[in-house]
């Protein structure tokens, strides 16, 4: 496995100055702003990461404003009430995009953020306490605990929140593997504790944010 020093200089040549670089990378939002936005943002975001899984972004982009309106502005203490006979309505509605596991997760969801907020206060303190020297727990928490959360989900759905998260993409997993560290996307804890190892290691060396040596991790792939 490399070393900082080198990720960092690969990257400085690639892009030709250090303000090139600092251009192209990520802030994470600080604890304070993931605990002060609301339950129903975070249940919003869900969702969208959730429908965007497998479709044009844009696409479930320009529908959200749909979906906000039929799931109440994604206030989690409504739409835990909507009943399946409600949900099963919504497959009519030509405004949304009607895949009925990915409506189902919606109020399955809700009942997630709201059993989270019953004990932390709100949904928010869970995301921003998390250490992200242990962010691969926390995409198992949400992954067993949330509905349709696997896969890349939980990260990509954590790096929309701006909780600071490394992606294990197609570009980081083929980096990771030209460092000897995982063959393949780490699904299983074994291999997940070995890429949080090797980020927890760079962060260390670096002093910066997971989602800043992703970003650069990536770019290390020649394409």
């Amino acid at each position: 496995m490399k070393d900082y020093r080198w990720l960092h200089e690969y990257c400085l040549n690639r892009f030709g100055s250090a303000e090139a670089l600092e251009a192209r990378l990520p802030q994470p939002r600080s604890a304070e702003e993931l605990k002060a936005i609301g339950d129903d943002r975070y249940l919003s975001l869900m969702a969208l990461r959730i429908f965007r899984a497998g479709l044009k972004h844009s696409l479930v982009d320009a529908k959200w404003p749909a979906f906000e309106e039929v799931f109440f502005g994604f206030d989690p203490e409504k739409v835990v009430l909507m009943s399946g006979e409600h949900i099963e309505r919504l497959m009519q509605d030509a405004r949304l995009i009607r895949h009925l596991g990915k409506l189902k997760s919606v109020p399955r969801n809700a009942q997630f953020i709201l059993d989270v907020a019953r004990e932390k206060g709100r949904f928010g303190k869970l995301v921003a306490d998390w250490p992200a020297t242990d962010i691969v727990g926390l995409w198992r928490y949400l992954t067993r605990h949330g509905c349709q959360l696997g896969g890349l989900s939980a990260p990509r759905y954590l790096r929309m929140l701006g909780k600071d998260t490394f992606v294990p993409a197609n570009d980081v997993v083929a980096a990771l593997s030209a460092q000897g560290i995982v063959d393949r996307v780490p699904t299983s804890q074994r291999d997940q504790a070995a890429v949080q190892a090797a980020f927890n290691v760079w962060h260390e060396q670096s002093g910066r944010p997971f989602c800043q040596l992703s970003v650069m991790l990536a770019h290390t792939v020649n394409h």
